[in-house]
């Protein structure tokens, strides 16, 4: 897998306001996580932006190159961005060795045109964007991608179908459905209703004067 290097240094300073002062001179407060313990460090806020844009949401080993000439093998857990100003906040790390196997989430990402839908009009559905893998950190995939060209309606693309590289074990459910091509909606005409015309018998109404003849011809 790729690997990146970002410069830190370890920091005694902690709290809101040695985290203020830390960005208004362009550095980052961030923490860097271990099994239970956790150091915290600053890193240049450049190459923590720079570092978060390129990788956009893949899993990308990074090289935390501490100032005493120590490096630390580390994967992105989480940042905070402030909702307003849309400027890095804080970042937390977590470290890895080589030698451990990992289990995390990695995107599933799909590729081509699904013929189905060209072709036929069908509707693409990515029901799986996230599978769950183990494997060394050094053989961590940036995402798992899956070609859907060939896809037809009624087809679909399942866990056990997914490659990967020697070394990464999907976890999760082999039939799950990753994608699929389902035929496109049809709507029904609503039915139309035949009104039958009701033809009322005619009533001739009689005039006061025709009554009073009838009358006396009795």
């Amino acid at each position: 897998m790729e690997k990146m290097v970002i410069h830190a240094q370890k920091r005694d300073e902690t709290g809101k306001g040695s985290a203020r002062s830390l960005r208004r001179n362009n550095m980052i407060p961030v923490i860097l996580y271990r099994k239970g313990s956790s150091i915290p460090l600053k890193v240049p806020k450049k190459e923590l932006t720079q570092f978060i844009n390129e990788t956009a949401g893949e899993k990308v080993m990074v090289s935390l190159e501490l100032g005493d000439g120590g490096n630390k093998l580390a994967l992105l857990k989480d940042y905070q961005v402030d909702p307003v100003k849309r400027e890095l906040l804080h970042a937390d790390f977590y470290e890895v060795l080589l030698t451990e196997k990992l289990r995390l989430s990695i995107r599933v990402v799909t590729t081509g045109e699904s013929i189905g839908v060209k072709r036929d009009g069908g509707v693409l559905q990515h029901l799986l964007r996230e599978v769950e893998i183990e494997c060394l950190p050094d053989k961590i995939p940036g995402h798992i991608t899956v070609d859907v060209s060939n896809l037809e309606i009624g087809q679909s693309i399942h866990v056990k179908d997914l490659k990967t590289e020697e070394g990464v074990k999907i976890l999760n459910d082999p039939d799950e459905v990753v994608v699929n091509v389902i035929a496109p909606e049809v709507e029904e005409a609503a039915p139309t209703e035949k009104v039958e015309e009701v033809v009322e018998p005619e009533v001739i109404k009689k005039g006061k004067k025709e009554e009073e003849k009838e009358e006396e011809g009795k």
